[in-house]
């Protein structure tokens, strides 16, 4: 459905603006949104390039949410800079006249402050990420659910690099039955293969070199199963790097994509399942990813 788009976005802060910005004749018109926290990048970027692909009208949300973070997290410096997301979203082949960009401030999305009642993630939101960062994809899922019903679209585009975050939206739409289509798009890195993402810009150019580790350690658990060897194999495999590279892990994860359950025994030839990890490096804490492919 790519088209070219000649004009600006509408840019609204108020859910009233977006229900107005919504509402005449884009009934008939499917719609994508893409859901970010902004200090956007090439990886945001191919979010929207696959909305413009499968949808007449793309809706982009810049929204930092407090309640995936901790009170030790990084909410306060989270990198935030609007007029250069905008000016990114209005590149050739990205948004343009018909397409809205939603940048609420807290107190328009939780306008009674902290919300009584949340998303629970369930077993998802216990393991990983969960145990690392709790309550992190509740309060990522309460703001999904949240920006699904305010921007009712068509089709949700995600992110794979977030992949635990991915899982538990796909379960919650489906088992809460939330009429939209969810979609993971590739995770996009910079040419050393490290995977794009907003906190990159806290890591100094030693620190830059050493989470190359993540990328190389996906490479080796990735190998590790195609030579035959066993789901422990892998996470040693991918453990080993990282532990030569100096760089604190915080998991190494070989998951079933479907639920993110642990992988106990080698799939059958061909099929895969997802290696994810977190680590930090100097002061920043980083996640990837990577299928598996069973020998």
């Amino acid at each position: 459905m790519t088209q070219a788009r000649t004009g600006a976005p509408t840019v609204v802060r108020t859910r009233a603006e977006l229900a107005a910005a919504l509402a005449p004749g884009d009934a008939r018109r499917r719609r994508a949104v893409v859901m970010t926290m902004g200090a956007l990048h090439a990886g945001h970027l191919a979010l929207v390039r696959e909305g413009r692909a499968r949808a007449e009208q793309v809706v982009v949300t810049i929204f930092v949410n407090p309640l995936q973070f901790a009170p030790h997290e990084d909410l306060d410096r989270y990198p935030r800079d609007l007029p250069g997301d905008l000016a990114s979203l209005t590149a050739p082949g990205l948004l343009g006249a018909g397409d809205v960009v939603f940048a609420p401030a807290p107190a328009e999305m939780y306008p009674d402050g902290d919300p009584v009642v949340r998303v629970d993630a369930g077993r998802i939101g216990r393991v990983y990420e969960g145990v690392t960062r709790p309550g992190h994809l509740d309060g990522a899922l309460t703001v999904v659910l949240k920006l699904l019903h305010l921007t009712a679209p068509d089709v949700a585009l995600f992110g794979r690099k977030d992949v635990q975050q991915l899982v538990a939206v796909s379960r919650m739409v489906r088992d809460l039955e939330v009429p939209v289509e969810v979609v993971g798009v590739p995770t996009v890195r910079d040419d050393d293969g490290l995977a794009l993402s907003s906190r990159n810009v806290y890591l100094s150019a030693p620190e830059r070199q050493q989470a190359l580790a993540l990328s190389r350690a996906l490479a080796a658990g990735a190998a590790a199963a195609e030579a035959g060897g066993s789901p422990d194999d892998v996470r040693s495999a991918a453990r080993t790097v990282l532990d030569a590279a100096g760089v604190a892990t915080d998991y190494v994860a070989l998951v079933d994509p479907a639920g993110f359950d642990d992988v106990t025994r080698p799939g059958p030839a061909g099929t895969t399942s997802v290696l994810a990890l977190a680590a930090t490096v100097g002061a920043t804490r980083l996640i990837d990813n990577s299928d598996v492919r069973w020998g």
